[in-house]
């Protein structure tokens, strides 16, 4: 790495996993491989729609190498609750997944992304973190610049 190169900033840490800023514009979740429960999800997703705000940013890269499948009720909550607000009000338009080799993990997250279509955002999957952000720094990195 170069002296001037920035890493990503850690903002928001718990069992559920770790929120990154990004210098090239985007949040990036890590899932955890941890024990969690529902607060730890919603606590997760809620900061990061806050990271979103806080920076004017429309995209997130969410590796879910590690993670649990969601449960119903999170995926309930994330389908009806946090989506639809995260689009309206944290401007989320763009999300690149690194999906899991776990084919329960893929399964739940597909749920909540068919729930998603009459919302303003756009998945795509990957299997690499370098293929989900080639694609993802291709994006508006602000839901201004359309």
């Amino acid at each position: 790495m170069k002296p001037t190169e920035q890493q990503p900033l850690v903002y928001f840490e718990n069992a559920a996993g770790r929120l990154l800023e990004d210098p090239a514009g985007f949040i990036r979740a890590n899932w955890s491989g941890s024990t969690y429960g529902l607060a730890d999800v919603r606590g997760l997703f809620t900061h990061m729609m806050l990271g979103l705000q806080r920076r004017g940013w429309s995209r997130i890269l969410i590796n879910q190498l590690t993670m649990r499948p969601f449960t119903h009720q999170e995926q309930e909550w994330i389908a009806q609750k946090w989506l639809p607000q995260a689009v309206s009000e944290g401007g989320y338009r763009h999300g690149a997944v690194v999906v899991s080799p776990e084919v329960m993990v893929r399964l739940a997250t597909a749920y909540i992304t068919t729930q998603s279509q009459s919302l303003a955002i756009t998945y795509r999957s990957f299997e690499t973190d370098a293929a989900a952000q080639a694609w993802l720094l291709q994006q508006p990195s602000s839901p201004l610049k359309y």
